[in-house]
């Protein structure tokens, strides 16, 4: 028997539908026989449990559900108390959950793989299953494997590698983990010293993540990339963007559009023909799904209000990569009296901010690039939407900005 994790915290009733498509996914490619057990709290409804359940029963295989708000209440109260950011990040409290899992599992079972709802498992699981960790407490896919080209641009931000608290090449995705539940089960101690210590250090951007890094960053088990491989990474890989692979796909990143509803992009494709399998695909779904379109609609109209407020008395200025800047002249009609800084290191970001001070009201900054630190200017009390707004916001598929529907697959 093959026992797989997940942990769900479902404050809209809207995310259990992640959990459901991974789990079909991992159950129409495995034969082998599989029990899933769900870590949930009280957002969990009756509808969305017995939709578990029945898709459990269609392919004959067994759930199992861990209630860890009633069953680990004191251990959960611990947690957030030494890390109360957990109570407002994005990730939820059910970052936390997975670290339950040794004491929440029944003793006679040695070993479990951890999921990550936003996941397509596109492979048979036994393969990963089989693998042997020789004592060691987890197996893992380092991000460098996981995440490739976008862990080299950016894997240097995290905390735990510039600190020197782990390798660059060790630090680890914990979206997939091979979990050794009787060494993890004599390590609680050790476990919740590293929830103490994530507590005491704030730099850190991730949560359980970076409790296991700082833990077993030494002392894990390096796996295969395959059981672990970024929809960021993979659409950038040229031969692969037209077909998928037999790998574990993790869609990390919701808000950067890993998920869409363009169906030329053949990883959206493969997410929601897993989906629509699903019983959490019925009427309703339709029905929100033309609800979030027009909200879309609504929003765009807004927006043109609002970007007509915020330019009220004022100019425009630019922040762009310098490959870009004749192409952004040429689509926002840039004119000779507005000011264009260039992206070309760390020193245009302090020149961007010198700038943006000295043109406080009478400016408005068009930032026009990828993945840019935006909360580095909150910091320094500008105000989005009246010192600077998002230039990537205004392009469309047509100036290959592509449109991010998350949010219309997140009301679905």
């Amino acid at each position: 028997m093959i026992h797989v994790c997940f942990g769900l915290h479902d404050k809209t009733g809207r995310y259990s539908k992640f959990t459901g498509t991974a789990m079909l996914s991992l159950f129409d490619n495995t034969t082998s026989e599989v029990t899933v057990h769900i870590l949930h709290d009280n957002t969990l409804t009756q509808d969305n449990r017995d939709k578990f359940i029945y898709l459990a029963g269609r392919y004959g295989q067994l759930v199992k559900f861990y209630n860890v708000e009633q069953l680990c209440a004191d251990k959960i109260s611990e947690m957030v108390n030494l890390v109360p950011a957990v109570k407002t990040a994005r990730v939820s409290v059910g970052a936390f959950y997975r670290i339950l899992i040794p004491q929440l599992l029944p003793d006679d079972i040695g070993k479990c793989i951890y999921l990550d709802s936003d996941i397509i498992v596109n492979l048979d699981i036994t393969e990963l299953w089989h693998t042997e960790l020789n004592n060691k407490p987890l197996g893992a896919v380092p991000e460098d494997k996981a995440s490739s080209v976008v862990f080299k641009t950016y894997g240097y931000n995290k905390y735990l590698i510039y600190a020197g608290f782990v390798d660059y090449t060790d630090y680890f995705n914990s979206g997939v983990l091979v979990m050794n539940l009787n060494y993890l089960r004599e390590a609680e101690e050790l476990i919740m010293s590293g929830v103490k210590w994530r507590g005491e250090h704030t730099q850190c951007n991730a949560f359980d993540q970076d409790i296991w890094n700082y833990l077993f960053s030494k002392n894990y088990l390096k796996l295969s990339g395959k059981f672990d491989s970024f929809l960021t990474s993979e659409r950038l890989k040229n031969d692969v963007k037209n077909k998928t692979r037999k790998v574990i796909y993790h869609y990390a990143g919701f808000e950067t559009g890993s998920f869409g509803l363009d169906l030329n992009d053949v990883f959206n494709r493969l997410w929601l023909g897993y989906f629509i399998k699903t019983p959490f695909f019925n009427e309703e779904t339709i029905g929100r799904l033309y609800a979030g379109v027009q909200n879309l609609h609504v929003e765009l109209k807004q927006s043109m209000i609002n970007i007509s407020a915020i330019m009220s008395g004022k100019t425009r200025a630019f922040f762009v990569t310098a490959d870009n800047v004749d192409v952004i002249k040429k689509i926002f009609l840039v004119r000779g009296n507005e000011d264009i800084i260039l992206a070309e290191s760390e020193k245009s970001l302090k020149k961007l901010i010198d700038a943006m001070k000295k043109a406080k009201n009478k400016k408005v900054f068009f930032i026009i690039f990828p993945n840019f630190p935006f909360k580095i200017l909150t910091d320094e009390n500008f105000v989005p939407g009246k010192d600077f707004v998002n230039g990537l916001e205004f392009l469309s598929e047509a100036q290959g900005v592509p449109l991010n529907s998350y949010s219309i697959i997140q009301a679905m």
